[in-house]
C-alpha cells in the first residue's frame, strides 16, 4: 500500500515564512516612492539653460532597471532637506538614459554607468560629475558645495 508521509508542521510554516519574506523583500527593492522635488522634463539642454533663472543644473542619470538610482531615489531625494535645497538652489533633471532623447547628454557627459550625477552653473558648464550611489550626507554636502 502506498502511505503518504505527512509532512511536518514546522515545513509548512517554515516555506509559508519564506515565502512571504521573499514577496516583501522583492516588492521593496522595486519601490520608489515619490518626491517632492520639481524635476524638469529633458528636451533639450539649450531649452534647459534658458528656462534656466540663474541656477545651477542638477542633471541625474538614471534607468528603470538601475538598482543603485533606486536606493538613491528611495533614501536620499525623498529626504526633507534634499528636497527643499534642490528646489530652491538647482534646476534638477532628471535623465532617463534608455530613452533616445537624451543619448546626446549621455554622450556629452561621458555617463558610462548610472546613477551618475552631473552639476552644471546657470550657462551650462560643468561643475562636478560623479558616477555610483552617494549617500544622503554626502549629497546634501555635494549640494552645500555647489549651490549659488
Amino acid at each position: 500500500m502506498n502511505q503518504k508521509k505527512k509532512s511536518h508542521p514546522f515545513w509548512k510554516f517554515f516555506w509559508l515564512t519564506f515565502l512571504v519574506v521573499s514577496l516583501a523583500y522583492a516588492w521593496y527593492s522595486f519601490y520608489t516612492p515619490e518626491n517632492n522635488i520639481e524635476w524638469i522634463s529633458y528636451t533639450s539642454m539649450d531649452e534647459t539653460i534658458q528656462i534656466n533663472s540663474n541656477k545651477p543644473i542638477l542633471l541625474f542619470f538614471t534607468g528603470k532597471w538601475c538598482s543603485p538610482c533606486r536606493i538613491m531615489k528611495r533614501e536620499v531625494f525623498t529626504d526633507k532637506r534634499v528636497e527643499r535645497t534642490i528646489n530652491e538652489y538647482f534646476d534638477a533633471v532628471l535623465v532617463d538614459v534608455d530613452n533616445p532623447d537624451s543619448q546626446s547628454l549621455v554622450k556629452r557627459f561621458k555617463v558610462i554607468a548610472t546613477p551618475t550625477i552631473v552639476i552644471l552653473d546657470s550657462k551650462g558648464e560643468l561643475l562636478v560629475s560623479m558616477e555610483g550611489k552617494i549617500s544622503k550626507t554626502d549629497f546634501l554636502e555635494l549640494l552645500q558645495k555647489n549651490k549659488p
